[in-house]
């Protein structure tokens, strides 16, 4: 393993570890509860890929005409990511985003979309991420998640938006939290069979073969400098805060 790599996942482990321990998941026991869950959880889904997006416009051509920017290898991985986010396959085999896999999931279930519906429209048409954001999304914890990603796409710093991508946006999920979905899936009168393919696939995808192409692409960018190894590490333990604070936000809804 890559020196830096493993210098980074040793200052970001005692966050990460505070991720893993993060009492939504225990918390969450019946069905209302996890829609609850995914009507927070679909602002990660949908913000990733605005980070996603941001490291492909900067590693690769993205205008016409055509002129060759950055290196080969980096254009391949992340190009390669791409495809997988944005046209995965669903539960038929269809060609779907993860983040429209997700929304699908949600309608199964009965999840609320109204707002991240709203947040999506606004920017449709024509609404900055700030502007969608303050106009759409009333739970605080949420706009500061979110806020936190815009800031580190507003750096124009592709090893900071690439370290966040990699590292401070891994969902975590805990066994006993698969353990119940699957119970749900199995045992609730409302189905909840697209969210735990939704989780399988993710775990799948992105936590194995992406997270391996990722972690060449942050190694790539930030190469032997010292200064964009600390920076990188310093936005990955940020990032995993953020998610706690995300967290945080749904355990306050589930106690009200």
């Amino acid at each position: 393993m890559n020196h830096h790599i493993k210098t980074l996942k040793e200052t970001i482990e005692p966050v990460r570890q505070k991720l893993i321990a993060h009492p939504v998941y225990q918390m969450v026991q019946s069905p209302e509860d996890l829609r609850v869950f995914m009507e927070h959880h679909i602002y990660a889904v949908w913000d990733f890929m605005s980070l996603l997006k941001s490291l492909q416009q900067a590693l690769t051509c993205v205008a016409v005409p055509w002129v060759p920017v950055g290196t080969a290898n980096t254009r391949y991985l992340i190009n390669e990511i791409v495809a997988g986010e944005e046209s995965d396959v669903d539960e038929a085999g269809n060609r779907i985003s993860h983040f429209e896999l997700y929304l699908k999931a949600m309608h199964q279930s009965g999840a609320n979309t109204e707002a991240i519906h709203q947040l999506i429209g606004q920017i449709k048409n024509g609404k900055s991420a700030a502007e969608a954001i303050a106009a759409t999304v009333a739970t605080e914890g949420i706009r500061q998640f979110l806020q936190f990603t815009f800031d580190t796409i507003a750096t124009q710093k592709p090893y900071l938006v690439a370290s966040v991508f990699t590292f401070g946006r891994e969902d975590l999920i805990p066994d006993m939290f698969l353990r119940l979905v699957n119970e749900l899936s199995g045992t609730s009168a409302i189905s909840f069979s697209i969210f735990k393919y939704y989780l399988e696939r993710h775990i799948e995808v992105d936590g194995d073969h992406h997270s391996h192409l990722a972690i060449e692409m942050l190694e790539q960018l930030c190469g032997s400098d010292e200064t964009k190894w600390a920076e990188a590490t310093h936005y990955a333990k940020a990032a995993m805060e953020a998610r706690i604070r995300l967290w945080d936000a749904v355990v306050e809804r589930l106690n009200n």
